[in-house]
């Protein structure tokens, strides 16, 4: 299982969902004690945009790991 701290704007959401929705693993996302599946724009758009986000997953996508990137903290 691999985790990324990253930090996104509501901006970003749609972007995000898109290439999440993509990839054939489970995505995780989750700050403090509330996890959402990142495939759900409604999930993503509830979470607390102040806060470093939690990313949990078990997969690999080229996509999703370049956008990632571009989130990601150092």
């Amino acid at each position: 299982m691999r985790e990324r701290k990253i930090k996104m704007t509501p901006s970003e959401v749609e972007g995000f969902v898109n290439v999440a929705s993509k990839c054939d693993f489970d995505i995780d996302i989750s700050y403090n004690h509330y996890t959402v599946d990142a495939k759900s724009i409604l999930g993503v758009m509830g979470l607390d945009f102040r806060s470093i986000l939690t990313l949990h997953y078990a997969g690999h996508n080229d996509e999703f790991e370049k956008y990632i990137n571009k989130l990601a903290l150092a």
